[in-house]
């Protein structure tokens, strides 16, 4: 494979949550950094996605989703940037990947994680049983960040900044490893999932 590997970071939190911009803000800039990726930024919370993927939408709802879908079905690797909620895992993240299926499959999916004292991990575990279901690896290695208000500075970066690019790193390898393994898969066969 030749062409550039793409990544779309998807951002599950709300446009007003400070810690969960920080956070995404941070890795951005860290993929951007110190990957092979394209990196495509995804604000969940700038599309206006209807709580059930209706089989007849109205148009506005139809161009929204297509143009969603579009924006994931051009991405080779997928990092879920997602705070804890209740146990699990934001309803706009999960509304999102409802609204797709083919754009998933035999792709690599991350997760950055964040919040109290879990620092998210039960959404990654609940979000890897979703991803299963829809035929994407999910990465071994991902980011969490336990009690994240107190570990991120005024300028965004991380309090083990060194420690915290050190896992992106690793995360980030392993990704663009499954991901140009995969697009060469797709290349020479088309997924049948």
């Amino acid at each position: 494979m030749t062409s550039a590997l793409r990544l779309a970071i998807l951002v599950s939190c709300s446009s007003t949550s400070r810690t969960g911009a920080a956070i995404a803000d941070w890795f951005q800039r860290t993929a951007a950094d110190a990957s092979p990726f394209e990196v495509d930024r995804i604000d969940l919370s700038d599309w206006q996605l209807p709580p059930v993927p209706e089989l007849s939408p109205a148009p506005p709802v139809r161009e929204t989703a297509e143009l969603l879908g579009a924006r994931l079905d051009r991405a080779d690797a997928f990092v879920v940037v997602t705070p804890e909620y209740n146990h699990s895992f934001p309803a706009l993240l999960k509304i999102a990947i409802d609204w797709n299926h083919r754009q998933w499959q035999a792709k690599p999916v991350a997760f950055v994680t964040y919040g109290g004292r879990s620092g998210g991990i039960r959404a990654a575990e609940q979000l890897r049983q979703v991803f299963a279901e829809l035929h994407a690896v999910s990465m071994r290695d991902g980011l969490s960040f336990h009690g994240p208000r107190d570990r991120f500075g005024p300028d965004g970066s991380p309090a083990d900044a060194a420690g915290c690019r050190t896992a992106a790193k690793l995360m980030l390898d392993q990704l663009a490893w499954w991901a140009r393994a995969l697009a060469d898969a797709r290349a020479r066969q088309p997924y049948a999932g």
